[in-house]
């Protein structure tokens, strides 16, 4: 049987951890080879070993435009070309409004949007004519979650982007599309919810009653990126358990 991603070339940002990983994991099973990018070259290098073939990891924080420079230098040189990039690096520390910082709206402003615009214009010379680019939103875009003011604008910021690249690449075939998770049982995720009775609280406001695992979105992410959505362009895609959609 013919794998989705045979012979694509991918890169994914935040890729040692969480979604970004399980996703390396599953564009590899589909065939792809895989560049993941983050900040920390042991998380990256425990990350690859996990893999196994077909994944190489590139030091670099993608909110220093010279960090992507390299990064792109490098798969340039290898490989020539970059078919599917994942755009799912991203984060940021829950604070209520009243206490927000200066420091923390440029922090998450800066991780999830500056580093989302420059991660793919910086990639444009290196997508071919019909690539495919997945950018990582976040249900928190259209829900009003307390203390998720910052990171929620962030998000919904994010999502605009599916829309508008769609239009400003349509000429080149080149589909942008947003994933949309739900709570997902991530490192990240159990780092801000510590306390098990918030994170069955959490579990609660799923609709299935219970968080996502990080590979039900990677397989999300795959159907985005493969030939199986080649009409598809400019949605969001929520993989949410129903949280935000009932």
């Amino acid at each position: 049987m013919s794998r989705k991603l045979e012979g694509r070339i991918a890169l994914i940002t935040g890729g040692s951890a969480g979604i970004g990983l399980a996703t390396a994991k599953q564009f590899v099973a589909e065939g792809a080879y895989v560049y993941i990018a983050g900040r920390r070259q042991p998380e990256l290098d425990a990350a690859v070993e996990s893999v196994g073939s077909g994944v190489k990891a590139i030091q670099g924080d993608v909110t220093k435009l010279a960090d992507l420079d390299r990064i792109y230098a490098q798969i340039g040189k290898e490989q020539g070309r970059l078919d599917i990039l994942f755009v799912n690096a991203g984060g940021g520390p829950l604070v209520p409004l009243g206490s927000i910082t200066e420091d923390h709206y440029d922090s998450v402003f800066n991780v999830n949007v500056k580093a989302a615009v420059f991660t793919v214009q910086k990639a444009l010379p290196l997508l071919p004519d019909g690539a495919s680019i997945v950018l990582n939103a976040s249900i928190v875009s259209i829900k009003g979650f307390p203390a998720f003011s910052i990171y929620s604008a962030a998000k919904a910021a994010v999502r605009s982007f599916a829309r508008t690249w769609t239009t400003d690449l349509k000429d080149r075939g080149i589909r942008v599309n947003a994933v949309s998770p739900g709570p997902i049982d991530t490192p990240l995720l159990n780092e801000a919810f510590s306390n098990p009775d918030d994170m069955k609280a959490l579990a609660s406001t799923v609709v299935m009653g219970r968080l996502g695992r990080p590979e039900e979105i990677a397989k999300a992410v795959v159907f985005l990126a493969s030939s199986d959505a080649s009409f598809i362009t400019g949605v969001e895609l929520f993989v949410d358990g129903g949280a935000a959609q009932v």
